[in-house]
């Protein structure tokens, strides 16, 4: 990977609709925030999003037009996607998010996904024969069936990162980072 650089990169946080996780994207917002990097944060709807805790976002804007924020032809340097409850409905059958996170790989990107949201690179064809790290949940085990589940709150290979827990935000934003470059 090429170095990027603080000025210019851009990571891009997708988000549940609702009930997306309020501690992921607080940890992964205030860790990006310290380098600092910009962040978009965008969702299917574009709307207002309270978390599961009732934190309110407003996104960027909407998924779809997610090379809208970006200069033509640019990629966002990271693609994260925050987990939370609402992960199951607009997360795990959104029709274009599966494509960006292909994109993005294929073009040498960091993509990633916590909790609930894992699922989104399965479906993107990116854990295939992969270790991964996802939460405790059967119908999210069982989407997973082409991947190794490991027992680890972390698991990162070739610049793809998962996070089974709730809780992984800061550690998950630093691993982010280094693979970025940053530290």
């Amino acid at each position: 990977m090429e170095m990027v650089s603080p000025e210019s990169a851009i990571i891009l946080l997708v988000i549940p609709q609702n009930r997306f996780c309020d501690q992921q994207l607080l940890e992964l917002k205030s860790v990006f925030a310290e380098i600092p990097l910009k962040t978009i944060i965008l969702s299917k709807s574009g709307n207002e999003a309270v978390g599961e805790k009732k934190t309110r976002v407003l996104p960027d804007g909407i998924l779809v037009d997610w090379d809208k924020k970006l200069l033509p032809n640019k990629k966002y340097d990271a693609v994260v996607v925050v987990g939370g409850k609402g992960a199951k409905n607009s997360i795990w059958n959104d029709p274009i998010l599966p494509q960006i996170l292909t994109d993005h790989f294929r073009a040498g990107k960091v993509v990633g996904a916590l909790g609930l949201s894992v699922v989104s690179l399965a479906r993107a064809g990116l854990l295939t024969r992969q270790e991964v790290s996802a939460p405790n949940d059967e119908k999210c085990i069982r989407e997973l069936e082409d991947a190794f589940v490991v027992e680890e709150p972390l698991t990162s290979s070739n610049r793809v990162v998962t996070a089974g827990a709730d809780t992984g935000g800061r550690v998950f934003a630093e691993k982010i980072l280094e693979l970025l470059g940053f530290n």
